[in-house]
């Protein structure tokens, strides 16, 4: 019990240093390191953690000249390998060069390495040979002594995992091959070496992944909670980021890891050796035994208090660690500790509930049947119900359950569809919902999804993704499958105004592109031409989709219904744009939605204040203004409704069209050159006249030397332009 008692004491020291040399209290540090000194026992490995963190402090100098003090608790660590780790640190922190630590360094390294026939000039080598500085001896003669052919170092500077291909001792220097210099060797003077380079033994993680990636892959797939430990073992603990980048490339390829990761992952979560972390950004760590059914159950309750969590916690264990309720004891103990929930201060109805569910779940039994049937039928608002729920696999639970006890189920699943979440549980009320009873209200409910799809955006794009794989049960004709790509557009460009939906609009574009346009190519070869016109026109509006994408659709479009002739592309209904016109007309209609109609209403009322309307001129000017703003609101809003942005490929100057820039030759020889663009960018001072001008559509579809009649003066088209590249308009000569 003491020496239990002293490990964890010893684990508070650990975070106590970590805690100090990151606020830099470096006089903390030594107080703690004297009460350290000071102990009855020693975790060795503890101590371990404690030297390695200071000597990556900036206060590892400073402390050089008392870690010396640790020495008569380091010698009764009776595991040699960790004791000669510890004593490693303790010389490569150490400054004062005393004389008992030169006579313990040489006393071990005698009886380690003595026979060795270089062993005085490696003395010499490390600064034993003298006693002025043998700072880092312990470390440095074990590197000289795994310097041979074929041996693999670790280079700190950043040259990563290296092979030493040559060495030599009398010109005191080694050549070594390394990863991260893409196989050039570099000549490392001992004395370098010493400074950067770490001994590794051929078993290590690092120098199997140097020497032998393809068996490293094969056993990372074969036995990957294996291949994690060994990482771990030998570069203690990682992040899952960490564990990415010493995998990804080197060991998997890119493409492969995240699939991989999943797999590992879930396999790793079952893993008793290894603690998984609670966090990204926290570590997976290698416990020194595999923990016991028990301590899962202590470590998933650590820290819980509220029942909310104690509950989470104790489904989340049976759910990853099925097996421990093989246990009896903690088996016994998981029912006990949920039952226990159901009296504590702050357990909801809800939650008392998914406690009944757990329960029967893993006693097998009907024991608490009536307590669910009383619990459900109280039920008075379900979605909320289900909301209050965080497990996925609980909220099917109680919808099982509503629907095997409340004869109002159907009216229920109907109410909670667009709203349930995640999908799987919309799928499961929808399987529930195709009955031939139920599928006329079901036809309803998904006709309101269609018809709100902005109000329940989740569950509008979760039936389109039904309706274009073929899985949907109601609404799955081709004017209902319009309907709902006309709509997605719609939305995606309602979302692309909201800040807040930008995953949304991410996801809801990809569904239009993946597979080079699949779902669009499957909807074309059965509609007519005035669907995908006006399905161009609501995609051109969206501006997720770049010129290239637009382009892409035009395509498509004109594999099935042929090009457009310049009557139907430039009919009057589209009003055709600059992205400056449309930001204008934008800008326009808040300005008079949310300035102008304001100020408006405030003169109205103010001049209401002057009494008798009817002699009122102030007042009477105020409704005509009124009534202006009224028309120009609704005049733009409708124009907006039908604005396409001029794209690069909207220009051809095969003829004339919008965005080109024409000159023409008049009758005695004087040019006229303007530019055709749409009625918000007309400008007459600079030529810029409105494809739906008179003039401009006398000339549509004209080629160069076609003889056309310009205000009454006979000419002929000289030459055909686009205006500018980066979108500036070309002015006039």
């Amino acid at each position: 019990m003491l020496l239990m008692l002293c490990k964890r004491l010893m684990m508070t020291y650990l975070e106590e240093f970590r805690s100090r040399l990151a606020a830099r209290d470096y006089n903390k540090v030594l107080v703690l390191w004297q009460e350290y000194c000071e102990s009855d026992e020693l975790d060795a490995e503890e101590l371990s953690n404690i030297l390695v963190l200071i000597k990556q402090s900036d206060f590892a100098t400073q402390f050089g000249q008392y870690v010396e003090a640790i020495l008569p608790l380091v010698l009764t660590i009776s595991d040699e390998t960790m004791r000669i780790e510890v004593l490693r640190h303790i010389y490569d922190l150490e400054t004062s060069n005393s004389q008992p630590l030169f006579e313990l360094a040489l006393q071990l390294l005698r009886a380690k390495y003595g026979t060795d026939p270089q062993f005085h000039e490696k003395l010499r080598l490390v600064g034993l040979r003298t006693k002025e500085n043998f700072k880092g001896a312990l470390s440095n003669f074990m590197l000289l002594n795994h310097i041979a052919k074929g041996n693999i170092v670790f280079h700190t500077a950043g040259w990563g995992v290296g092979e030493i291909v040559d060495f030599s001792f009398l010109r005191e220097q080694l050549v070594v091959e390394f990863e991260n210099l893409g196989g050039c060797k570099r000549d490392i003077s001992f004395k370098n070496a010493f400074r950067s380079l770490i001994p590794l033994q051929k078993d290590h993680f690092l120098a199997v992944r140097f020497t032998s990636p393809e068996k490293l892959e094969k056993e990372a797939f074969d036995d990957p909670v294996g291949v994690v430990r060994h990482l771990l073992r030998d570069l203690g603990p990682k992040t899952a980021s960490d564990i990415k980048e010493l995998f990804s490339d080197f060991v998997i390829g890119a493409e492969e890891y995240a699939k991989w990761w999943q797999s590992a992952r879930a396999r790793l979560k079952k893993d008793g050796q290894i603690e998984n972390p609670k966090s990204g950004k926290d570590q997976f760590v290698l416990r020194k035994e595999s923990v016991s059914a028990q301590g899962r159950l202590e470590e998933a309750l650590s820290g819980k208090t509220t029942p909310e969590e104690i509950f989470n916690a104790l489904y989340a264990l049976v759910r990853d660690f099925p097996a421990i309720l093989k246990d009896e004891a903690a088996e016994r103990a998981i029912v006990e500790k949920a039952v226990s929930i159901l009296t504590m201060t702050g357990t909801t109805d809800t939650l008392r509930l998914q406690v009944y569910f757990f329960a029967e779940q893993i006693l097998e039994k009907n024991e608490y049947a009536e307590r669910i049937v009383e619990a459900v039928k109280g039920i008075k608002n379900l979605q909320d119900t289900i909301s209050e729920i965080d497990i996925i696999a609980m909220r099917k639970r109680l919808l099982q359950a509503v629907q095997q006890i409340r004869s109002d189920w159907a009216e229920l699943f109907l109410e909670v569809l667009p709203t349930a979440e995640p999908g799987q549980v919309k799928d499961f009320v929808l399987k529930e919902l195709c009955e031939p009873e139920h599928k006329s209200a079901l036809q309803k409910r998904i006709q309101y999804l269609l018809d709100h799809a902005a109000v329940h955006p989740d569950a509008f794009l979760w039936y389109f993704s039904k309706v274009t794989e073929g899985d949907a049960p109601v609404l799955t004709g081709q004017v209902d499958k319009e309907r709902f790509f006309e709509n997605f557009l719609i939305l995606m460009n309602t979302l692309e105004q909201r800040r807040d939906s930008k995953e949304l609009v991410k996801r809801m574009y990809h569904t239009i592109t993946g597979g080079r346009f699949q779902i669009v190519r499957d909807l074309l070869k059965d509609t007519d031409l005035p669907f995908a016109k006006e399905f161009l026109l609501l995609a051109s509006k969206c501006t997720s989709f770049s010129s290239h994408d637009l382009k892409i659709l035009q395509s498509l479009v004109e594999v099935v219904h042929g090009r457009s002739t310049p009557e139907e592309k430039y009919e009057p209904s589209i009003i055709w744009t600059t992205e400056e016109g449309y930001q204008k007309a934008q800008e326009r209609i808040r300005h008079i939605g949310t300035v102008e109609v304001v100020d408006n209403a405030r003169e109205i009322e103010a001049a209401r204040a002057h009494g008798d309307l009817r002699e009122n001129a102030e007042y009477k000017c105020a409704l005509e203004r009124r009534a202006r703003l009224q028309n120009e609101l609704k005049r733009l809003s409708d124009q907006f409704n039908n604005a396409r942005i001029i794209s690069p490929d909207d220009i051809s100057t095969d003829c004339v069209g919008i965005g080109t820039c024409v000159t023409l030759r008049l009758e005695g020889g004087k040019t006229e050159r303007f530019t055709i663009l749409g009625p918000w960018d007309t400008n007459p001072d600079v030529n810029i006249i409105s494809i739906q001008s008179k003039m401009a559509q006398d000339l549509l579809g004209k080629k160069e030397g076609n003889r056309v009649e310009f205000r009454g003066v006979p000419a002929v088209i000289q030459k055909i332009e686009a205006y500018g590249a980066d979108n500036r308009i070309i002015k006039p000569v």
